[in-house]
C-alpha cells in the first residue's frame, strides 16, 4: 500500500471568510483603543492578538500526519513528528464534535496505554471541508487492519471526557468561574 500524507495545509487554506473574524476583531480593537488607550496602548493590543494568532495559524498550516509501513506519524507543525508504531495503536475512529450548529470530524488513533491522538490533516469541518475525508479515513482504517493482528483491535471504554461535549464544558467553566468570583467579592466585602 502507498503511504499516506495528510497536510494542514491542504486543508487550512486562507480565505477572506476565514480571516473576517481576525479582522473585525482588529479593526475593533483600533477604534476600542485609539478613543481609550492611546496609541502605545491600542499598538501592544494589536500586537499580542497578531502575536497569537498567527502562530496559531502557523502551526495549523504546518502540522501533517503520516500513515505508513513504520506507523503513524503526527506532527503539529514543530519538529520531525513523533511516530506510533501499529503495535501500540489499539484503535482508529473519528470524533464528531457538534457546536454552534456545525459539526466538525477528527480522525484519531487510540493508544495501547490509553492516550489518543487526533491526526492533524485528516479532518472536516463546515469551514475547512475535505470532500475526500471519508475516503481517506477507510484509507487509515485499511493501514490499520492491514499492519495489525485482529486480536490487538480493541475498542476501547467510553470515558468521562467522551461523554462531555466543548458546550457542556465551557458552561461548567463559566459556572465555576462565577462562583469563584462571587465569593472573592464576598470575602473583600466582609
Amino acid at each position: 500500500m502507498n503511504e499516506l500524507i495528510f497536510r494542514g495545509k491542504d486543508l487550512f487554506r486562507p480565505s477572506w471568510s476565514n480571516l473576517l473574524p481576525l479582522l473585525l476583531v482588529l479593526v475593533a480593537q483600533l477604534v476600542v483603543g485609539g478613543s481609550h488607550l492611546g496609541a502605545t496602548g491600542t499598538f501592544w493590543m494589536v500586537l499580542l492578538t497578531l502575536a497569537f494568532c498567527v502562530p496559531t495559524f502557523v502551526l495549523s498550516w504546518r502540522s501533517w500526519s503520516r500513515v505508513g509501513a513504520d506507523g503513524v506519524t503526527v506532527c503539529w507543525g514543530l519538529g520531525r513528528g513523533r511516530t506510533y508504531p501499529w503495535h501500540e495503536i489499539r484503535w482508529v475512529d473519528v470524533r464528531e464534535t457538534k457546536g454552534n450548529g456545525s459539526v466538525s470530524y477528527a480522525a484519531r488513533i487510540f493508544m495501547t496505554d490509553g492516550r489518543r491522538r487526533s491526526l492533524p490533516g485528516l479532518q472536516t469541518s463546515r469551514i475547512y471541508p475535505a470532500a475526500d475525508f471519508q475516503a481517506n479515513f477507510q484509507r487509515l482504517v485499511n493501514w490499520w487492519e492491514y499492519s495489525t493482528h485482529p486480536t490487538q483491535r480493541v475498542k476501547p471504554p467510553k470515558q468521562f471526557r467522551d461523554r462531555v461535549t466543548p458546550t457542556v464544558a465551557g458552561v461548567v467553566l463559566a459556572l465555576v468561574i462565577i462562583v469563584v468570583v462571587f465569593v472573592i467579592v464576598a470575602l473583600q466585602q466582609s
